[in-house]
C-alpha cells in the first residue's frame, strides 16, 4: 500500500464578508470525479439565486485530475486560485464551492483572488486535514479491571482510539499504523497481561490527525 494521502476531517462550510459580498466556502471528500461533479451541482441548484457558484477538485493521489471554474467571474480569478490553494495544502480528493453574493462592490482582479483562494484556506483549517495512512482496524476486548491501566497507557501512544463499547466486558475499537501493528501487540500484552481478545481487519488506508 501507497504512502499517506493527506485529504480532510469532513465535510465543511464557513463563510467570509469582504466588501459586502459574502463568501460562502463549501468542501467535502469526494472518491471520483463523478462525486465531485454532482457536489458541485447540486450546491450550484441550492445557490441557484447566488451571482457565482466558483469550484475546483482534486482527485488521486498524485492529483491527476484538477479542475477549476469561474463560474462568470474574470477569467482565473476564481477557480483557478481555489485549486491552487489546494494543491499548497496538498489536499487530495475533495470538492470545493465557493459561492459569491455580490454586495455591490467590485474587487479588482488581486481582491478576487484573495477573495476566493482565502476562502478555500480558511474553510480548509476550520474544517482540520487529516493523513489517510495504511492501518489495520482492531477490536480489543477486555475485563473492566484491565481497562483503567490500559486507557491510561493509550493516551501516550499513537494508536488511534475510535470507540468504546461496553457490554460483559469492554471493546476498545482503535486503528493501528501498519507499522506499529507488533508495537501494539506488545503495548497489549504488556498493559493487560495478555488478558485480552484481539479481532483485526485487513489494512486500509485510515484517516490520522495532523492539524
Amino acid at each position: 500500500m501507497t504512502d499517506s494521502v493527506i485529504t480532510i476531517k469532513d465535510e465543511h462550510i464557513i463563510e467570509n464578508v469582504i466588501s459586502k459580498s459574502r463568501f460562502i466556502a463549501h468542501i467535502k471528500p469526494v472518491h471520483n470525479e463523478d462525486e465531485a461533479k454532482a457536489f458541485i451541482e447540486a450546491k450550484k441548484k441550492e445557490h441557484r439565486e447566488a451571482t457565482h457558484n466558483c469550484s475546483a477538485y482534486t482527485i488521486g493521489d498524485t492529483m491527476l485530475i484538477q479542475k477549476a471554474h469561474d463560474d462568470g467571474e474574470p477569467s482565473g480569478t476564481a477557480g483557478v486560485p481555489m485549486l491552487e490553494m489546494l494543491k499548497k495544502l496538498d489536499v487530495h480528493d475533495v470538492a470545493v464551492v465557493v459561492t459569491r453574493y455580490f454586495g455591490g462592490i467590485k474587487l479588482g482582479t488581486g481582491g478576487l483572488i484573495r477573495a476566493y483562494g482565502g476562502a478555500v484556506r480558511d474553510v480548509i483549517q476550520d474544517v482540520g486535514r487529516v493523513a489517510l495512512r495504511p492501518a489495520v482496524p482492531v477490536r480489543i476486548s477486555m475485563a473492566y479491571d484491565l481497562t483503567g491501566k490500559f486507557e491510561y497507557e493509550l493516551q501516550s501512544t499513537t494508536f488511534m482510539l475510535r470507540d468504546t463499547a461496553y457490554t460483559e466486558q469492554v471493546t476498545y475499537h482503535i486503528d493501528v499504523l501498519e507499522e506499529e501493528y507488533e508495537a501494539f501487540i506488545q503495548f497489549a500484552n504488556q498493559h493487560t497481561q495478555g488478558k485480552y481478545t484481539l479481532e483485526a481487519d485487513p489494512v486500509m488506508r485510515l484517516p490520522f490527525d495532523i492539524d
